[in-house]
């Protein structure tokens, strides 16, 4: 059996969007592992199921006066951050480019870039200060490979690898590591929304949607909130020292991003 990853004493970790589906297996994947929480959400009513011994803070992702706000008060607390999980992000809407809304298309981009972008502005400075840290953003395959009918999702998760990149590079003399996990087809109602919607677009049934993901990948699976999870624990640890700048795929291996039966 493999020895489950260990986190020095005292480990810090901000998770975005950390009161549900990946985030949440996120925040019991670092407590299992010993670091102290912190999960930050705009669902207050998940927030508030949220373990007692975890930090929570109602924060909007994408808003630099809240982001601001909830930094000062880690610093306050916790006088420093070793992790940064800047999970937010949405499905966005699915629909062909020629049919797809503006507002929708900027909402999309809003929260899981601009998100990401401003967990890691403000994080920044606080793990230069320190030198050292780890930053984890979490992409998508579909910031891999292109996806018919999810042109803002697309644009904004290749735009968190860009982003990721030049974080490395800006960061890493600071003894700060940046990198990105790239989910596949994650269980869970995000998911499913999305197989719902896509099946309308194509005409298709969610039953064969879903089973396109999963013949999609040499693995024929889809993936766990709990794998992506994993995968951020092992790249803060000390086992990642010298993994930076990488969009790592957990998904089975995609071989066709077009899902089709």
């Amino acid at each position: 059996m493999t020895a489950p990853i260990t986190l020095p004493a005292g480990h810090r970790v901000l998770i975005t969007a950390g009161a549900s589906g990946i985030g949440r297996a996120m925040a019991e994947a670092f407590a299992d592992a010993g670091a102290r929480i912190w999960v930050a959400d705009i669902d207050r009513e998940a927030l508030a199921a949220c373990p007692d011994s975890w930090q929570r803070c109602a924060t909007d992702a994408a808003d630099e006066a809240q982001v601001s706000a909830m930094f000062e008060e880690i610093g306050a607390l916790w006088g420093g951050l070793d992790t940064l999980c800047a999970n937010a992000g949405v499905a966005g809407p699915t629909a062909r480019v020629e049919d797809m809304p503006l507002d929708g298309f900027r909402d999309c981009v809003r929260v899981n870039l601009e998100g990401a972008f401003l967990a890691a502005k403000y994080a920044a400075p606080m793990m230069k200060a320190q030198g050292s840290g780890a930053m984890v953003l979490t992409s998508s395959t579909a910031g891999l490979y292109g996806y018919p009918n999810r042109a803002p999702y697309c644009a904004a998760k290749w735009g968190v690898i860009g982003l990721m990149k030049t974080l490395a590079m800006e960061l890493g003399p600071h003894g700060i590591r940046a990198n990105a996990i790239c989910p596949g087809a994650v269980e869970g109602p995000r998911m499913e929304g999305v197989v719902a919607r896509e099946a309308a677009a194509k005409g298709m049934t969610p039953e064969a949607v879903r089973a396109g993901y999963a013949a999609g990948t040499s693995m024929r699976s889809w993936v766990t909130a709990g794998d992506v999870a994993q995968m951020a624990v092992f790249l803060a640890s000390p086992a990642a020292r010298l993994v930076s700048g990488q969009a790592i795929a957990v998904d089975g291996h995609t071989e066709n991003p077009d899902p089709k039966v």
